[in-house]
């Protein structure tokens, strides 16, 4: 048996799913005339209660779009230090817009309000960069799953309301935090300026994620898309695909959830586990007794066809999805209580 737990990207289409990208209806999307786009837009626009949105071939590049509309060159945006948009979009934020990061060290990838407030620079203080961007990420990646408060998020708008800054949320997993924490999509619509959101990482489709804001907003973001080259001709199969997964795909997030605590739960009881990080969706994050060999580790995983990722500094991830099945995820408990009772690292 085969487990991949590296990402929940590595799905893939389910056949309801196929089925239904056979059947779209497809036109030239760089000419808005992709009616499978056009209405995937315009349902993940209604869905989060915003005006408009565009389909992306990248999370990436919609959040990329989204900082370069909402800043000039030279200015500055906020964030936490386990930001995407700040370790993991190939240093976009300062080549394809020229901003530089305020990094905020908050808890499991969320800052707060007063964090926000704090790294904010006075704008009539010339030898500093002007503040014009605050980015949010949930669920947090790199913070092993966390998902905010929705109180907390309302403090920091009220803060970028008082600053006129604007809010992006980097949501390429909000639907894992809306099951999470039961609340509606129009919730998060109400208190950002722009939301990315990804249809390839916990829904199942296989390319896609969408910029939502204002029309005046995504009709700039039009243009920047085709900047970055992220204009595309039918790309109503994809569209269809993450329709589908919208309808049909997004309520099996609460057995990823599940399936992730489960693995903590054995993960922490285990001999060779130094630390497993808070799990509040699908994200698994843990730490090594110092005294164990990773590639010894990694080895014992490998002989066993599982397959995780190291994120650095000691920390290492397993992520839950859609085709990781009942039957694999007993498999893998089953062996991580077999290598704990061989206590052979």
């Amino acid at each position: 048996m085969e487990v991949n737990l590296i990402s929940d990207t590595v799905t893939v289409p389910s056949e309801g799913m196929l089925d239904t990208m056979l059947k779209a209806k497809v036109g030239d999307d760089v000419f808005k005339e992709d009616p499978s786009v056009n209405a995937l837009e315009e349902k993940v626009a209604q869905l989060f209660g915003k005006e408009a949105a565009l389909f992306f071939p990248s999370g990436t590049m919609a959040n990329q779009t989204a900082i370069k509309i909402h800043t000039n060159p030279g200015e500055q945006l906020i964030c936490d230090h386990y930001a995407h948009v700040y370790n993991y979009e190939g240093g976009g934020v300062s080549f394809n817009s020229g901003v530089s990061c305020a990094l905020v060290e908050g808890d499991r990838g969320r800052i707060s309000a007063s964090q926000v407030a704090s790294k904010i620079n006075p704008p009539d203080f010339y030898h500093s960069p002007l503040t014009t961007l605050v980015c949010l990420e949930n669920t947090t990646n790199k913070g092993g799953g966390a998902f905010y408060d929705i109180k907390e998020i309302g403090k920091i708008r009220t803060v970028c309301n008082e600053h006129k800054l604007a809010l992006h949320l980097d949501g390429a997993r909000i639907w894992n935090a809306l099951i999470a924490s039961k609340q509606n999509p129009k919730d998060y619509g109400h208190l950002f300026d722009t939301l990315s959101v990804c249809f390839s990482k916990g829904l199942g489709a296989p390319v896609g994620s969408a910029l939502i804001g204002s029309k005046k907003d995504i009709h700039s973001a039009l243009r920047v898309r085709k900047v970055l080259g992220g204009g595309m001709r039918q790309a109503g199969f994809l569209a269809e695909a993450a329709s589908y997964a919208i309808d049909n795909q997004w309520n099996s997030l609460e057995e990823d959830h599940r399936k992730a605590k489960e693995l903590k739960a054995i993960l922490e009881a285990s001999y060779f586990i130094e630390k497993v990080e808070p799990v509040d969706t699908n994200i698994v994050i843990f730490n090594l007794q110092k005294s164990i060999d990773i590639n010894e580790f990694n080895n014992k995983l490998n002989d066993f066809n599982i397959r995780y990722i190291s994120m650095g500094q000691g920390k290492h991830r397993m992520v839950t999805h859609r085709d990781y099945t009942q039957l694999q995820h007993e498999y893998v408990l089953e062996t991580l209580n077999k290598i704990n009772l061989e206590r052979e690292l």
